[in-house]
This record gives C-alpha cells, sequence and structure tokens, in this order.
C-alpha cells in the first residue's frame, strides 16, 4: 500500500467510526453572523421562544461579538478558530491594512517592497509569499488570485479599510468543508458592516511625508441603509528614493433588512501607484557602497486598481437558512522589479515586469437545514461555489519600466466549480461532530502564449473529506480533534508549460527536462486541541497541528518556468490567551511554535527556505479611563528562520514594539497618536538568500551569468510617529 493511499485509508476509517456514534442531547444551532454592538457589553445573546405548538422546532442564538475574548465554548469547531471584532481593531496601531490579519494568532505580514504592492505573510511554518495557503475573503468575495504575474495566490489587501470592518472570522487549517483552494494553512473571512453609528471624518499625518484622509458614515435611504467610505492615503517611507505611495480607495453599500431576510449590493474601487526600494544585498550595506534605506534600482516600482461589485441575498426562518452571492471584479497591476541587478544583464540591468489584468467572476450559494438525524439534532449545509478568471498577463525584461523583451505572454482561462456538504450533529450533551466533503473541479487553459507549444487545456479534481469532533464541555472547557483533506491549485502556465517560455527548448537552462505542474497538489492535516474560559475573564486555546504536503512543480513567476520542490511536513504547536480581568483592561499573549521540513533526504538539505518557526505576539490595552484614554503597547516577535535548505545561513530575529494613545474628549471629537518600532531597532522586515550581481562586484561584466550568494533584506522603518484627529457627527 502506498503511502498516498496509506492516509486515504486512515482518513475513511475515522469518518466512518465517528458516524457509527449513538446518543442524545438537546441541540441549539448557533447563528455565527455577527455585528457590533455599541453598548459597554462584550457578548450579548438573544434567544427566540420554542414554539409551544411544535415541540421540536430548533431554537436559535444570534451572537454579537466584539471582542476575541468573547467565548466561543459551544460554539466553535476547533481550537484554532476565532472572531476579532472592531473593538479590539480600534485600539491597535496598524501601520499598513494587511496587519489587521495580524490578529490571527501566529500570523506575521510584512512587506519587502513598495507600500502598494501586496503584503508577505506567514503563518504556520510557512513563508506564504503573497498569500499562498491562506485564503482571505472580504464579504465572502476571495481576495486571493490564481495564475498571478508575480505570485500563486496573490492577495492585494490595500483596499482594506479597516475602520469597516465589523469582525474578522478566522479558521486554521484544512478542516472545514468550505473552504477551498489556499486555505491549507488557513482562512480569513472578513465582514465589513451594513450601518454606522456616525458620520465620521478622520485625518492622520505623520513621519516620512505620511497621511491619510478617511471619510465615513451610513444614512437611512428608502427601506434600507447606504454606507459610505473614502479614504486617500500618501506614504514617503524613510528610504532615500522615497515611495511616493498615492491610494484613492472608496465603498459603496446598500443593504436592506425585513426581519427573516435581506439583501445588500456593493460597489469598491481602488487605484494606486508606488515606487519600491526591494530587498537590498547585505555586502553592500557593509561595505558602504548603499545606504541601508537605499536602492539599487531605483526605478523599480507599481500601480494596482481594483473594481467589483457584489450582490447579496439571505433569508432565515426555524427550519432552514440560505445564503447566496454573485460577485464581479476587475483588477490590473504593473509591476517592476529588479532582485539581481545585473547577473543576467550587465548593460540594461536584470529589472523585469509583470503586468496582470483579469476580469473575475464568482457565484456562491449555501443552504442550511436544521433538522432531526434519528433522534438527534443535526444542521446540514449544502453548498455551491463557482469562479471564473479570464487572464491576460505577462514576464517581460524591461529597463526603466520600459519593455525590452518579452520572456512570455499568455491568456489564461481558469474556471472552478466546488459543491460541498458538511453536516454537524450533537450526539450528546459532550459530544458533537462536523463531518464536511468537498469536490473541486478546475479547467486550466492557456492560449496566445508566446510559445504555441505551452498552449493547452487541462482538467483536474480532488475530493477532499473533513472531520470535526468536539468534546465538552466540562468546566467551561472543551476539546477538539479535526483532520482534513486539502489542496492548493498551481499556476495554469505551469500546468500547460512544456517548452523554455524564452527559447522554446524543452530543457532548462541547467539540461533538466521541463515538466509540467501538477494542477492540484494534495494537502493532509490533523489538530487536537482545547478551549477554556474556566478562569473568569480567561480566553485560552491550545493547538497542536500538523499538515503535510505532496510532492510538487511550482510555477515561479519571477522566472515564467516551474522549479521541483520536495514532499514537505510541518508540524507545530500554538497558545493563545486573551484576558480582560475588568471592563477597561485587555491582556492577550499568543504563542506559535512550528518546524517545516522538507521530507525523505534530500541533498541540499531538509529546511524549507523561510519558514517561520517562532512568532510571539503580546499586547494591553485600555479604554474609557480617566475620562476618555484608551490605547496601550503591542509587541511583535518574529524569530530567526532557515533562510537555505542546509540552514547554513539563517535570518535574525526581529522584534517590533509599538503603541496607541488616545483621548476622547466627547462623542463628538477625539485625538490619537501611534509611535512604531519605538525601540528604533534596526531589524529586517524580510531577509532571503540568493544570488547577485552589482557593478561593483568581480562577476559583473564576467560574461557567465555568475553572481555573489549573499543575504537580501528589506529594514524595517525606524521610530515613526502617527497623529490622528476623528470627528463623528
Amino acid at each position: 500500500m502506498t503511502q498516498h493511499t496509506f492516509k486515504h485509508t486512515l482518513l475513511s476509517l475515522a469518518i466512518l467510526a465517528s458516524c457509527s456514534a449513538h446518543a442524545h442531547a438537546e441541540y441549539t444551532d448557533v447563528n455565527l453572523d455577527s455585528v457590533v454592538s455599541n453598548n459597554k457589553e462584550q457578548v450579548q445573546t438573544k434567544k427566540t421562544k420554542k414554539s409551544n405548538v411544535d415541540k421540536d422546532t430548533v431554537e436559535l442564538e444570534d451572537m454579537i461579538i466584539t471582542q476575541r475574548a468573547d467565548s466561543l465554548v459551544g460554539i466553535a469547531g476547533s481550537a484554532s478558530e476565532g472572531h476579532v471584532g472592531q473593538e479590539q481593531l480600534k485600539y491597535r496601531p496598524i501601520t499598513r491594512p494587511s496587519e489587521v490579519l495580524e490578529t490571527v494568532p501566529g500570523l506575521i505580514s510584512s512587506q519587502h517592497s513598495g507600500e502598494g504592492k501586496a503584503s508577505q505573510y506567514y503563518l504556520r511554518g510557512f513563508n506564504l509569499d503573497h498569500g499562498t495557503d491562506f485564503l482571505t475573503q472580504i464579504d465572502g468575495v476571495p481576495v486571493n488570485l490564481p495564475s498571478h504575474s508575480h505570485g500563486q495566490g496573490w492577495m492585494d489587501t490595500n483596499f482594506l479599510i479597516p475602520e469597516l470592518i465589523q469582525t474578522i472570522n478566522y479558521q486554521k487549517g484544512n478542516y472545514y468543508a468550505e473552504n477551498g483552494d489556499f486555505s491549507s494553512a488557513g482562512a480569513a473571512d472578513i465582514q465589513y458592516m451594513k450601518n454606522l453609528p456616525d458620520h465620521t471624518v478622520k485625518f492622520t499625518g505623520g513621519s516620512f511625508d505620511y497621511y491619510r484622509g478617511l471619510v465615513m458614515g451610513s444614512q437611512k435611504l428608502g427601506d434600507g441603509n447606504l454606507l459610505y467610505a473614502g479614504e486617500t492615503v500618501h506614504s514617503g517611507g524613510p528610504w532615500l528614493v522615497s515611495n511616493e505611495y498615492l491610494k484613492f480607495n472608496g465603498v459603496l453599500k446598500y443593504s436592506e433588512e425585513h426581519g427573516d431576510h435581506g439583501w445588500s449590493l456593493t460597489g469598491m474601487a481602488m487605484g494606486g501607484d508606488w515606487n519600491s526600494t526591494d530587498q537590498i544585498p547585505k555586502r553592500a550595506v557593509n561595505n558602504g557602497t548603499i545606504d541601508r534605506f537605499g536602492a539599487v534600482d531605483p526605478t523599480d516600482g507599481g500601480r494596482s486598481d481594483r473594481y467589483s461589485v457584489t450582490g447579496e441575498w439571505h433569508r432565515q426562518d426555524k427550519n432552514s437558512k440560505t445564503q447566496i452571492m454573485a460577485y464581479g471584479l476587475f483588477t490590473s497591476l504593473d509591476l517592476y522589479s529588479n532582485f539581481s541587478y545585473f547577473q543576467s544583464d550587465p548593460v540594461n540591468g536584470d529589472q523585469f515586469g509583470q503586468p496582470d489584468k483579469r476580469y473575475v467572476t464568482g457565484f456562491k450559494a449555501a443552504h442550511t437545514l436544521f433538522h432531526k438525524l434519528g433522534r438527534f439534532d443535526s444542521e446540514s449545509i449544502f453548498g455551491l461555489q463557482f469562479r471564473n478568471d479570464n487572464i491576460q498577463n505577462s514576464l517581460t525584461h524591461t529597463k526603466a519600466q520600459q519593455i525590452l523583451d518579452y520572456t512570455r505572454n499568455d491568456t489564461i482561462w481558469q474556471s472552478s466549480l466546488s459543491p460541498y456538504f458538511d453536516n454537524k450533529t450533537t450526539w450528546t450533551n459532550w459530544f458533537k461532530t462536523d463531518l464536511g466533503l468537498r469536490l473541486d473541479g478546475y479547467r486550466f487553459n492557456v492560449s496566445k502564449s508566446n510559445q504555441n507549444a505551452n498552449n493547452g487545456t487541462v482538467y483536474d479534481g480532488l475530493v477532499s473529506p473533513k472531520l470535526g469532533m468536539v468534546f465538552g464541555p466540562w468546566a467551561e472547557t472543551e476539546f477538539y480533534l479535526n483532520g482534513g483533506l486539502g489542496f492548493h491549485s498551481n499556476d495554469a502556465r505551469g500546468v500547460n508549460t512544456t517548452v523554455d517560455p524564452k527559447t522554446g527548448s524543452q530543457t532548462d537552462t541547467e539540461g533538466s527536462l521541463i515538466q509540467k505542474a501538477a494542477p492540484l497538489s494534495r494537502t493532509y492535516g490533523a489538530e487536537v486541541g482545547a478551549r477554556s474560559n474556566w478562569i473568569k475573564g480567561l480566553n485560552s486555546t491550545l493547538a497542536i497541528w500538523w499538515l503535510d504536503i505532496d510532492s510538487e512543480l511550482v510555477f515561479v513567476g519571477d522566472a515564467g518556468t516551474t522549479e521541483a520542490s520536495h514532499p514537505s511536513r510541518r508540524y507545530g504547536i500554538e497558545l493563545a490567551n486573551f484576558y480582560s480581568p475588568n471592563n477597561w483592561l485587555t491582556l492577550d499573549t499568543d504563542l506559535s511554535f512550528s518546524k517545516a521540513r522538507f521530507q525523505g533526504n534530500p541533498s541540499d538539505g531538509r529546511y524549507i527556505p523561510g519558514a517561520v518557526e517562532t512568532v510571539i505576539a503580546s499586547g494591553a490595552t485600555v479604554h474609557d479611563v480617566y475620562g476618555g484614554f484608551y490605547g496601550g503597547p503591542r509587541l511583535r516577535y518574529f524569530g530567526p528562520r532557515a533562510l537555505i535548505a542546509d540552514n547554513s545561513v539563517r535570518s535574525q530575529e526581529t522584534l517590533m514594539l509599538s503603541s496607541t494613545i488616545g483621548y476622547e474628549f466627547n462623542k463628538h471629537i477625539k485625538i490619537q497618536g501611534e509611535v512604531f518600532n519605538m525601540l528604533n531597532r534596526k531589524d529586517n522586515g524580510i531577509d532571503y538568500f540568493y544570488s547577485s550581481c552589482l557593478k561593483t562586484d568581480p562577476c559583473y561584466n564576467s560574461g557567465n551569468g555568475s553572481g555573489v550568494d549573499d543575504i537580501h533584506f528589506h529594514p524595517v522603518e525606524p521610530i515613526s510617529f502617527r497623529m490622528s484627529l476623528i470627528t463623528n457627527f
């Protein structure tokens, strides 16, 4: 029996065993649609009365979640899922929109280029690049872009407005039937508000030529509510080549609620452009060739645009719930980078362009039945998801953002259809199961490639079972066991590539035969954990997790070809604590430790380059003290990690201490200050190890394409300040 078959067999036996359990319990379904409360209570619950006529009517609860401290005992399906509300977000010091995802315990958001570029993410032993293996959705619309010119799963959250966030619902692992592509490490569903208590005008100014203006509010209109928000952002940064980042961003949402049903229509628009100060070689800083905040190629940069429209309808009664949504999206990116400088072209340099334009359409529907399974209370979800991406992207050789030649140019049509089923059943008052099954079917089509041999169409599909078991609660403590199969898709170009896109050769520059990438790469995951609210005010979770990924060929957008990787295994432990000893103070500490290794005995080493090993995040927040003061410090520690497979080169640690302090004069006016990198540490946001060639290196003009192996890093910003004035009316 092969290892692949053995894993499937074990999981199938576990699922069959869970389905054979029989017991009895009173069941309560929970609706996790969350809204922000205007009062001081952390959680309110509202129960509908059971009908005296129908004794089998299911009792429903609506939860209002405003903080991570809210108890999910009796609600959550795993130790590593959770919810974050606006009540927590508004007190955090945030340098860029993607940092709201750092409320997910163990997740790091960083940047190695200009502020307009998608951030780099780390979680659970992954260097997630720009989003691969972490699914992010905003109001149900997926942010990750497959077959993207710069990286698979490109996750640009620069259109996110933190003040509009109602909740962030996060889940880790591949144990959830509703999550498909890119969700093996985790997923976050960000929900925007539908109405706001006030109209708000906010202006922020700060160090390094930073300013931001925001207006938002909502107004009763007809039978519904019209929400609006608009912002403009400018940032120069400490770089000798100023970022000159300028962004315009807006949201318009109309929604109606009519008791048991409602609908909404949302439009979003964002445009931004910037200069990039990409990572720089350590040797050049050490010998004084360039400054720590300098650049090798001052012409790097980009422009990004995003426009979307989303329609959503929902209804719920005592027997069922239905949710339907459809979305349309246009994105455009022109990105210019130079990571190796003069290694390949000593005359023009190695700058490359990665334009990507696409139209995305999608549909999601889920119907939930509240019913009996024999004599046991149960909930069954039937879901369907469809997505279609029509893409035009390229990889070009450029100089000062002017095209010299094309490495490859492709028209891509990628589609997926994903039905799924999920059943949650309460067997006893201390045992529940969550059994899911997901089918994903994909079509990868590449046409009009600059090499006809790389045109083609490939179909693939996977069936992914999921299983969760909940034991308890006992003394406000539950225990969880979760497992499942998942996947991530590979780039459609890599799936169809048979020849080098530039030369037309069937072998690469090292003489190896070019192979097609696997369309869908399988992942296997499991987790055991606990959640406790036994100590009043303390919400603690512990998760021990494991994740395997099959051997795969990964498309490298920066090169236009595929390269092989080994099978990998990751495992780790996470401990998250959120403590509210009273109504004005909250304390949180999250600890995450991971180990990531290639399986087998690769000749070049078993360490996975860039894989995160240790993350520590901690903070204290006060609010409504001494007449209106609020804020507090936050500490983020990002530990050393291997930069090459034999672990002979490692990054340094990164430690950031930042803080927010504000004062609310009255309900109409408040001021807020933020300080970042309070210790003024000279740490790095990102480190890589690869070869490059500068004009001062011996490799320059050697003609053999060689370079110097070195650490390339992007520094964190030095100590900086921002001050905001907020008015509500």
